[in-house]
C-alpha cells in the first residue's frame, strides 16, 4: 500500500450513453489511482452527479449511499415503454393528454411522502446474482417486491404537453423512471421518462461536478496523479454533517492501536447525539477514524473504519 497516496471523492457530471462503471474506470485510468468506486448507479441514459470514491475513500461509500437525492426529469405523457424510459420499446400510446396545470399538480403532489414502489424489471437490481435488465432482455422479466421510498418534494418546472419538466427530492432507492410511469398511469394516459439528470446526491451538487472529457483531456497533458488534488474533496470534508473531533496525540495513539474508546476520551465540551457517527481527525484535518455508539455498552464507541 502507498502511504502517501491521496484519498477522497471526485464529483463527476456523468454524460449520457455511458454506464456508471465505465465512468469510474475512466476516472481510475485518468488519475492512475489504485482504487476507485461510485456510491450509486445512474442509468446509462441518465446524466448528472456521480460520486466517485478514490483509494481509501472507497471505505466511506456506505456513508453516502443513504443520502437524499435530487433529480430533474422530463416526463413524456401518452407514450408508455417497457423500460419506463426513452430507450425502451413502445407498448402503448394515448392521445388524451389535455390536462390543466392544476390537474397535473394534483396528481404529482399525490407522490409526496412515503409509499411503496415496485422496482422496474429493467434495473440493476439482481435476482440470483443476475441483473434484472439482463433477464428482461432475454424475455424472462423478474418482478421484485415493492419497497418503501420517500419523496420529500416534487415540483413541476415547465409544462409543454406532452412534456413536463419536474424536480424531485427523494430517498435513496427511489426509481424516477417508475415515478414517471406511475404518474402517467394515475393520469390515465401513461408516460415514460425522456430525460433524467441527478443534480444532488448526498449533499454533493451538480455545481461542483467535473466534466469527464475535460478531466481526460487535462490528464493527457499532465500526469493524473500530479493534478488529482485539484479535483479531490478530502475524506473529512466529504462528510461535512458528521460531528467532528480533533484528536490530540494520546487519542490518536489509541486509535492507531485499536483501543476501545469511551466518552471519557473526549473533552466535556464535545457533544453529539446518541445515534451520530463521529469523525475523528488530526490537527491537519486528516481523517483518522469513523466511530459509532456501541449499543451494547453505554458511553462506548465502535470503530467503523480506521485510517493510518
Amino acid at each position: 500500500m502507498q502511504h502517501n497516496e491521496q484519498s477522497g471523492v471526485i464529483i463527476i457530471d456523468k454524460p449520457s450513453g455511458i454506464s456508471s462503471a465505465a465512468v469510474v474506470a475512466a476516472v481510475k485510468r485518468s488519475f492512475r489511482v489504485r482504487k476507485a468506486g461510485h456510491t450509486g448507479t445512474l442509468d446509462p441514459f441518465a446524466t448528472g452527479v456521480l460520486v466517485c470514491c478514490i483509494n481509501n475513500a472507497t471505505r466511506l461509500s456506505r456513508f453516502y449511499l443513504k443520502g437524499e437525492k435530487k433529480y430533474e426529469a422530463v416526463l413524456h405523457l401518452g407514450v408508455t415503454t417497457d423500460t419506463q424510459d426513452s430507450r425502451g420499446k413502445i407498448i402503448s400510446t394515448c392521445g388524451n393528454i389535455n390536462f390543466s396545470e392544476n390537474e397535473l399538480k394534483s396528481v404529482f403532489n399525490q407522490f409526496i411522502g412515503g409509499f411503496k414502489q415496485e422496482p422496474p424489471v429493467y434495473s440493476a437490481l439482481k435476482h440470483n446474482g443476475v441483473p434484472l435488465y439482463k433477464l428482461a432482455r432475454k424475455g424472462c422479466p423478474v418482478k421484485k417486491p415493492a419497497r418503501s421510498v420517500f419523496v420529500s418534494n416534487i415540483k413541476i418546472l415547465h409544462i409543454k404537453l406532452p412534456f413536463i419538466r419536474f424536480e424531485v427530492s427523494c430517498s435513496s432507492g427511489t426509481y424516477i423512471r417508475t415515478l414517471g410511469h406511475d404518474i402517467g398511469s394515475l393520469l390515465g394516459c401513461g408516460g415514460h421518462i425522456a430525460e433524467l439528470k441527478r443534480v444532488e446526491n448526498s449533499g454533493f451538487s451538480i455545481n461542483n461536478a467535473h466534466n469527464l472529457p475535460d478531466i481526460e483531456k487535462k490528464c493527457i497533458c499532465v500526469s493524473g496523479d500530479d493534478i488529482l488534488s485539484e479535483f479531490l474533496i478530502g475524506m473529512s470534508a466529504s462528510l461535512p454533517d458528521f460531528p467532528c473531533y480533533v484528536a490530540d496525540e494520546v487519542l490518536a495513539n489509541k486509535i492507531m492501536h485499536g483501543v476501545l474508546l469511551s466518552s471519557d476520551d473526549f473533552k466535556a465540551s464535545f457533544f453529539c447525539k446518541e445515534d451520530d457517527f463521529i469523525k475523528i481527525v488530526d490537527i491537519n484535518n486528516n481523517l483518522l477514524t469513523i466511530l459509532e455508539p456501541d449499543g451494547n455498552n453505554a458511553n462506548k464507541f465502535k470503530y467503523c473504519c480506521v485510517f493510518n
